[in-house]
């Protein structure tokens, strides 16, 4: 199995190591043909425009849609805002694989951030005693409304932070910031069940 990291901008040595602890082969990504040789990506946090212009000036945007279209992909904070089908405060584009409308900086500005616990969802829930683990929320934003097809697998504050979408995961805390690697091992599973 092997799982891309978009490595543009942001935190994605991160992700590369939180891989690298459960033995999976992480390759950084920063052209459209590696992409062919994944199973699955991860889009970091970050800061999402600028991630959108870099993706567009390296012929990334259209290949990353075709991408996720057959298979999955994970966003964390930017990452996720990237995944949204909208996305406001301010409006911009984005990739639109994943049903949900998510609102940037929404919990403020970088003094603003926080860890806190954040609560998980059955099948989540089963895995750790308490049913919570750590998020680390950084000039994150939030997940304002969920499709029809939408799972919600944990929440902070009342408010979706952790979402399935068919092939899709969206995150809009920072797991890799954690040493609890619980939600990476459900993005490696579900990926290892579409390309197994």
């Amino acid at each position: 199995m092997k799982i891309g990291i978009l490595a543009l901008q942001g935190d994605f040595e991160a992700h590369w190591k939180a891989l690298r602890e459960l033995d999976v082969d992480a390759i950084l990504v920063r052209h459209a043909w590696q992409l062919g040789e994944l199973d699955g990506l991860i889009i970091p946090g970050g800061e999402s425009t600028t991630m959108l212009k870099l993706m567009m000036s390296e012929g990334l945007f259209e290949a990353l849609r075709e991408f996720g279209q057959r298979k999955p992909i994970f966003g964390t904070c930017a990452g996720a805002i990237l995944l949204a089908r909208r996305v406001t405060n301010p409006e911009q584009e984005s990739l639109g694989l994943m049903d949900i409308e998510i609102e940037r900086n929404a919990y403020g500005r970088q003094i603003d951030s926080r860890v806190a616990p954040v609560r998980l969802l059955p099948p989540l829930s089963d895995e750790r005693e308490g049913g919570q683990i750590e998020g680390v929320f950084i000039r994150a934003p939030i997940i304002r409304r969920v499709g029809p097809t939408v799972r919600v697998l944990a929440t902070y504050a009342g408010d979706p932070v952790l979402v399935e979408d068919s092939l899709h995961l969206a995150a809009t805390f920072h797991p890799e910031l954690s040493r609890d690697r619980l939600i990476h091992r459900q993005f490696i599973q579900k990926v290892g069940g579409l390309s197994g």
